[in-house]
């Protein structure tokens, strides 16, 4: 991926395309009029992809009278991808999923971390972006088919509402060939409820301790060439640390219009309102005193282990004053507005055109901690492409291309806080103009080679341009004000291909190979925020590439057994990596020169018993420095440490989930069911260094469920109670890594003492909490 094979780059390209939909059609015609109908193959990890089997196209749908469907794709069947699938049995309807968190813990290879903010989730695929605090990136999401990662790589999940999905994919390790830029830790996919599953409205309220209250409503149909399914929720609660209160509503809607057999318009429409006070981020020495920051009200009588950060007083420069979160007023309140349109035409019963625009708008008010970010974000997504399944020189194959754009305007605006009197404003610090677009093309084959062999060749190819400024302002205190301006005009050229290779002997075994590469440019905020932790340019930064490696095997000798285990060894080449420089100052970001990522994933769900089941999806995950050294300055003295051989913050090596669970299928007590789980993550460090680590935990849920048919205007009753954290175990749920610091005498480097006085980094997981709750369908 370095510049200098650009020329090697667009003849892999070539070929590349060579394969696509437009040669495949051109080998068929050279056959005459021998193409066959083919079975729709999926072969996925962890057993979830669809049987084989004569497919009914959406055209073929339609004219049989079945509701109008979008036409398979290869995000909907993703031959050669390691995939798991997440379904609602067990995970969403008989439980309280509060959050994203609550679904993909399921999933190996997945962690999650508390974000800013209740519902706001961190989200890592095999520990990309676990070093992240707010924004998720280093992974593209999706919501049925429709793009919510925006230009810059940024996707949060406080606009996600479990209740509303079906399902939600995640696929693993680099998609780059696939999804484009910012997938080289994988790809998440949340697939909504369709109208003519829920065929009615659903009424459900879910509440818990600490406040917590869901209402929700879904709404789904079909009517002649219309579906359509709508779901709505107003979200509160008081949540279980002081000063972190939270309200969010959500309305996410999908139509389908198939005005003709082979034409197909969908309409999308997402919408979020959040609003949440944030309690500060604690030193690991405050979190052992005071997790859940009790008794913080007011720095002059705050109680042992209180955050404090410091604001200037005139909101500009000179003294600061000591504030809790309650005198700061921390808070968040943004919107996100999400409005997609996609046409699908078949040509015919092999080949789909599909054409998708969408405009997504984040606006942000930010007015937390030192600092305060205001700022508004549109932007749009189109891409364009084309399936076709055929043969290929006689082999059964399906072929994909695609042309894909993306931009993102940025206008932020970043602010000094001034404490007391509610969240205000001190004096404008930065004010960052700038614009990114993506435009790339990736095309993909699966060729069927023999009934046991299937063969995946994939490639995207893809410039990014960042153009902007960065308006840095300071105030002296001899009076005045002065401005530094940083131009931003990079670019940025990548290319990544991918090959695997997949073999079933029979079926219950399947083993998997996979090659594939990714890259994550740095985004426009990357570029403006100095290694001191204040705006400033930081535009030396360079692409992120991985190329991992991954080989694994899948197991399903009875309906009820599934087991699967894939390894992986990625090889990472300037590795964007986030941290705080302390306590109130802004997250910046460095590229580490090499690094490597390794480790093992097992899923794992058996029926053992009539009406017994026992599920399991445990991540081993390695991380090291290859290459990196750091440089580290206080004062006149600045001092290099080789990191080589240390583990990279903020990845847990070993994390678990194990539940045994039981559902009486007949009698009196059908539909009568509970399991017990247990989620295990162990420690890891939170500096480069490797001196501190954040402790691992261990906590053990409850839940008891009860679902039955109901005769009358009701059709169905869902009640469910769960127990969380049952033994009540103090944990953190969150920890942002730390920058090691030297002495201004020595030069030493400071040891971990220091740092675990370092506050800025933990939240506490939430203690023993209940909630219950009800859902009924008409």
């Amino acid at each position: 991926m370095s510049h200098c094979r650009h020329g090697l780059r667009i003849r892999a390209l070539s070929l590349c395309l060579a394969a696509s939909p437009l040669a495949i059609a051109a080998a068929q015609a050279q056959g005459g009029n021998q193409s066959v109908a083919l079975e729709e193959i999926s072969v996925t990890s962890e057993g979830n992809g669809a049987p084989g089997g004569t497919p009914i196209s959406a055209s073929g749908a339609a004219r049989a009278g079945l509701p109008p469907v979008a036409a398979p794709t290869p995000l909907d069947k993703p031959v050669g991808e390691v995939v798991t699938s997440i379904g609602r049995e067990g995970v969403i309807d008989n439980r309280a999923a509060t959050t994203v968190a609550d679904i993909l813990r399921n999933s190996p290879g997945v962690t999650v971390r508390q974000g800013n903010g209740p519902r706001d989730i961190v989200v890592s695929i095999r520990g990309n972006n676990a070093r992240a605090t707010g924004v998720s990136r280093n992974f593209i999401v999706l919501e049925d088919g429709f793009p919510v990662t925006q230009a810059d790589g940024s996707s949060r999940f406080d606009l996600v509402d479990p209740r509303a999905y079906s399902r939600i994919d995640v696929f693993r390790g680099p998609q780059s060939p696939f999804f484009g830029n910012y997938a080289t830790g994988g790809a998440l996919n949340f697939v909504t409820r369709r109208g003519s599953e829920i065929n009615g409205v659903e009424y459900g309220v879910d509440a818990g301790s600490f406040g917590y209250l869901n209402n929700y409503a879904t709404f789904g149909g079909v009517s002649g060439p219309f579906e359509y399914s709508l779901f709505t929720s107003d979200t509160r609660g008081n949540g279980f640390l002081s000063h972190n209160s939270f309200n969010t509503q959500t309305i996410n809607f999908l139509g389908t219009y198939a005005p003709t057999p082979d034409d197909r318009f969908t309409l999308k429409i997402i919408n979020n309102q959040v609003f949440a006070e944030l309690p500060g981020r604690s030193s690991l020495n405050q979190f052992y005193l005071n997790p859940f920051q009790r008794g913080c009200a007011s720095a002059a009588s705050a109680a042992p282990g209180c955050v404090l950060n410091s604001l200037l007083l005139n909101g500009r420069n000179g003294a600061t004053v000591p504030v809790t979160a309650d005198e700061g007023a921390f808070l968040r309140g943004d919107r996100r507005t999400i409005v997609g349109g996609r046409w699908e035409h078949d040509f015919d019963a092999f080949t789909t055109w599909r054409t998708q625009l969408v405009f997504d708008d984040r606006q942000i008010n930010q007015p937390f901690y030192t600092s305060s970010a205001r700022g508004d974000f549109p932007g749009f997504n189109v891409l364009t492409d084309v399936t076709r399944r055929g043969d290929l020189f006689g082999l059964p194959a399906t072929g994909y291309v695609a042309l894909a754009y993306n931009t993102l305007d940025s206008n932020s605006l970043t602010y000094n806080r001034a404490p007391y009197g509610g969240a205000r404003l001190g004096a404008l610090t930065a004010n960052l103009e700038a614009t990114q677009a993506n435009l790339g093309g990736r095309a993909r084959v699966e060729l069927q080679l023999t009934e046991q062999w299937i063969a995946v060749a994939g490639i995207s190819a893809e410039n990014t341009t960042i153009q902007g400024r960065n308006i840095t302002y300071g105030f002296p205190a001899a009076g005045g004000v002065t401005t530094t301006l940083a131009n931003i005009d990079r670019s940025f050229l990548n290319v990544a291909p991918e090959l695997s290779l997949l073999y079933r002997p029979d079926a219950a075994w399947q083993f998997r190979g996979r090659v594939a590469t990714g890259y994550a440019t740095p985004s426009a905020s990357n570029l403006t925020v100095t290694s001191a932790g204040v705006p400033g340019n930081n535009g030396q930064l360079q692409t992120q590439e991985n190329l991992g490696f991954d080989v694994g095997a899948d197991w399903t000798p009875l309906p009820g057994v599934r087991f699967s285990v894939t390894g992986f060894y990625e090889f990472f080449r300037n590795e964007l990596v986030t941290q705080s420089p302390g306590a109130g100052l802004l997250s910046y970001t460095f590229n580490a020169p090499a690094s490597e990522h390794r480790g093992v994933e097992v899923g794992a769900d058996w029926a053992f018993a009539p009406g017994w089941r026992a599920t399991a999806a445990y991540t081993f995950d390695d991380q090291i420095y290859t290459r990196y050294v750091e440089q580290l300055s206080n004062g006149s003295l600045t001092r290099a440490f080789n990191r080589a051989g240390n583990h990279i913050p903020g990845v847990p090596a070993n994390q678990l989930l194990a539940r045994i669970g039981y559902e009486q299928a007949t009698g009196p007590l059908a539909g009568l069911g509970g399991y017990v789980e247990t989620v295990f993550q162990d420690d890891f460090f939170i500096d480069n260094a490797n001196l501190l680590k954040a402790p691992g935990y261990a906590i053990v849920n409850l839940n008891l469920h009860y679902t039955t048919e109901l005769v009358g205007y009701a059709k169905r009753l869902n009640l469910f109670f769960e127990a969380r954290n049952i033994f009540d175990k103090t944990y953190v749920a969150s920890a942002q890594n730390l920058a090691n610091s030297i002495s201004a005498s020595t030069g030493l480097q400071n040891g971990a003492s220091v740092l675990a006085t370092t506050s800025g980094s933990i939240f506490a997981g939430a203690p023993r909490n209940f909630v219950g709750g009800m859902r009924l369908a008409f």
